[in-house]
């Protein structure tokens, strides 16, 4: 099915999306539309526009592909699927993420991977394609977050400021030789080893499949990796460590 989003206005569009009973859900026009695949399962997306706040919120499986930017908040609270953005996003990138997976060609604001967190089976994970805001990962209990960096600016952080504020679990590569500014007094940094970068190559390898890049070209540099150290003050105020 396809819908034209520029005729109509979110509230709409959302109960149209929730009565199609087709799996292949084509979405043109899309400008602001927020809530976008929020708690869906069994659907296929492909956005082309710019989906408002909140897309994919609670998503439980469903996949999305949006050409071209998203706004703030995309994967909030997401419990499985994929979504993949071929352009940048706003603030909140996978906010308290539980699952599932995100690639984002470009950029990400502020606040990316905030309060992600991982149990059992469940293990989220972000692909930041360029660069990200301040306080990545802040809060961040568990998961993957990964940011590439491509097309920064030489000499400059590929993080902003206070990268992994309060963080106490999860894992946090990125792929520089640069600390990120201002780090956190209770996160670890240590250039990854080869063991470590394997870790990440299944992601990197997707992510380069998604945006055709060169896969060896991208992990032939050198990445650092992020991780709450074993004095972390946040610890005794979480049951699981």
């Amino acid at each position: 099915m396809r819908f034209d989003a520029g005729k109509t206005d979110f509230f709409t569009l959302n109960r149209m999306i929730r009565e199609c009973p087709d799996r292949d859900i084509v979405i043109d026009n899309c400008m602001g539309h927020r809530f976008i695949g929020a708690g869906m399962k069994d659907k296929h997306f492909t956005i082309n526009g710019i989906p408002g706040n909140a897309m994919a919120s609670y998503m439980d499986g469903a996949t999305i592909v949006v050409n071209g930017n998203g706004q703030d908040a995309i994967g909030d609270t997401m419990n499985d699927g994929e979504i993949v953005i071929h352009g940048s996003t706003g603030d909140a990138l996978g906010y308290a993420m539980r699952g599932g997976k995100v690639y984002v060609q470009g950029n990400t604001g502020y606040r990316a991977g905030i309060h992600m967190k991982a149990y059992g089976a469940k293990f989220p994970t972000l692909v930041i394609g360029g660069c990200a805001g301040s306080f990545l990962g802040e809060y961040q209990a568990g998961g993957l977050i990964i940011v590439l960096g491509i097309g920064g600016a030489d000499g400059q952080p590929i993080v902003g400021n206070f990268c992994g504020t309060g963080m106490h679990g999860g894992r946090i590569y990125l792929r520089t030789t640069m600390l990120p500014p201002q780090l956190p007094a209770q996160v670890s940094a240590h250039e990854a080893t080869q063991a470590e970068i394997s870790e990440i190559a299944s992601d990197v390898r997707r992510f380069c499949e998604l945006f055709s890049y060169d896969f060896d070209e991208i992990m032939a540099e050198k990445f650092m990796l992020l991780t709450p150290n074993t004095a972390n003050p946040y610890r005794q105020m979480y049951t699981h460590n």
